[in-house]
């Protein structure tokens, strides 16, 4: 099992920062230049560079002692994309009467209909509602913050439809050993280099 640390990282340091999915993807060119490509990975990764978030003593005091404290690529953690942090009304099953636990996860679809399901590891805390027929349900289920699972206590209904309403953080670790710290000028650090890479959880 990987280390990992349920902290989020300064999300105002987040705020900001470049970056977002990536996939992973065989390209072969025949003799008569034809292509054929081939997805290795189901799911995307994300990658982001949070470098331009730190922009005074006080953050660069905090990110120092939160990046020791993961001991560089050692141990993963929550980071908020604030591009991409919310699910709305998404689809995570349909009740047999007899199932009682659900992942949640994120579908996107494009405007041709294509769509990519993602799935959500790390829920936030008191953000998790769920819907039964589109009705909502106080009591009855649960959550795992820790790996996006919800469980009912009784199994839904023949045919329900559940959805949920989310924020969600994404599991990552530091993609460095190595803290290059700066001062641009007065009260003014940086840290050029911060590279941050999804992992599975």
């Amino acid at each position: 099992m990987q280390a990992f640390h349920e902290v989020q990282f300064p999300p105002d340091i987040s705020y900001g920062v470049t970056g977002g999915p990536e996939y992973s993807t065989d390209v072969v060119i025949t003799g008569s230049g034809y292509e054929q490509r081939n997805i290795n990975w189901s799911q995307a990764r994300c990658k982001y560079q949070a470098a331009h978030g730190v922009k005074n003593e006080d953050q660069m005091r905090r990110l120092l002692a939160f990046f020791r404290a993961r001991r560089g690529k050692a141990y993963g953690f929550r980071f908020k994309d604030w591009l991409d942090f919310r699910g709305k009304g998404e689809y995570i099953g349909t009740g047999d009467g007899k199932k009682t636990t659900f992942q949640l996860s994120k579908t996107y679809i494009d405007d041709g209909g294509y769509t990519d399901v993602r799935k959500i590891r790390k829920p936030v805390v008191e953000t998790v509602k769920v819907y039964l027929a589109g009705i909502e349900q106080q009591a009855n289920w649960s959550v795992n913050f820790t790996n996006g699972v919800i469980t009912f206590v009784s199994a839904p209904a023949q045919d329900a439809v559940i959805t949920a309403d989310f924020e969600f953080d994404v599991p990552v670790r530091f993609d460095t050993d190595h803290c290059p710290q700066s001062i641009k000028d007065w009260n003014i650090y940086g840290w050029d280099n911060i590279p941050l890479i999804e992992i599975r959880v």
